[in-house]
């Protein structure tokens, strides 16, 4: 595999930004690691998005993605968006119209990145497991399947939530959402659920785990009881585990298990 580092100019953020791209690499010297590639074609492309405290260099650094992906010949994308929650924020920058509309275009200008439906996927965790959602459900003709590792599903209540003006989360939702209602929005997974469920447009398939310890546990139950009543193809698996990398790296390797790509269908 290869990992890049990649600096450029955003045209919707206006400044320099980053990500981290894992690159398939066929090898046949390389010792302890069985690398696959597709020859002459372009890669499946798993999105693979950050917390809150985090960065695009995180997944690279607390887990061993590399690793995980060098037999599936998928490319990853790793990209930075600061504390945004793939929002074109109220009080700060377009990180939706950047993560949505202007990431894959840049990225698939430098990488050869498949733009099939059936070869992107989107995950991530926390803050990122919220944006994978958001991402897909939005936009469910982008992606096959998307993940959330603990995701911080119900936006709406961390929103509503000021008993401390001077907490961080707090200041950081106020300058994301501003004041506003986001109950049936587009902010709302809960509610887009129910949308997509009603569509008769594709349907991306769902990996949905938190760890029964995590704070964020409850609201993931309210996710997964609004899934139970629809149609849709929804794994969850709530188990043993906290808001902490450990419990990511282990299910991160599941995603990839569970992940519908082409080569193994």
């Amino acid at each position: 595999m290869a990992r890049i580092t990649c600096d450029f100019f955003s045209e919707v953020l206006m400044l320099n930004t980053s990500m981290t791209v894992i690159l398939p690499e066929q090898t046949s010297n390389q010792i302890g690691m069985q690398n696959n590639k597709r020859q002459d074609q372009k890669h499946p492309t798993l999105y693979l998005l950050h917390g809150l405290s985090d960065d695009h260099t995180i997944w690279s650094r607390r887990t061993s993605i590399e690793r995980y992906v060098a037999e599936l010949g998928i490319a990853v994308v790793m990209p930075d968006v600061d504390h945004s929650f793939y929002t074109d924020m109220k009080y700060g920058k377009n990180y939706w119209t950047f993560i949505t509309e202007e990431l894959p275009k840049v990225a698939r200008s430098f990488f050869p990145l498949s733009d099939k439906r059936e070869d992107n996927f989107v995950a991530g965790l926390s803050m990122g497991g919220y944006g994978a959602l958001k991402w897909a459900l939005n936009k469910p003709d982008q992606f096959a399947a998307a993940a959330t590792l603990s995701g911080a599903l119900d936006i709406m209540s961390h929103v509503k939530n000021k008993q401390d003006p001077n907490d961080p989360i707090v200041k950081t939702l106020y300058n994301v959402y501003g004041e506003q209602d986001l109950t049936n929005t587009m902010h709302d997974v809960l509610s887009l659920v129910k949308k997509n469920d009603r569509s008769d447009g594709p349907k991306p398939k769902i990996y949905q785990a938190c760890g029964t310890e995590d704070f964020l546990y409850e609201e993931n139950v309210t996710f997964k009881n609004i899934c139970d009543h629809t149609n849709l193809d929804v794994v969850t698996i709530f188990d043993k585990g906290t808001h902490e990398w450990g419990y990511w790296d282990h299910h991160i390797q599941q995603v990839l298990n569970w992940l519908p790509l082409s080569s193994r269908t």
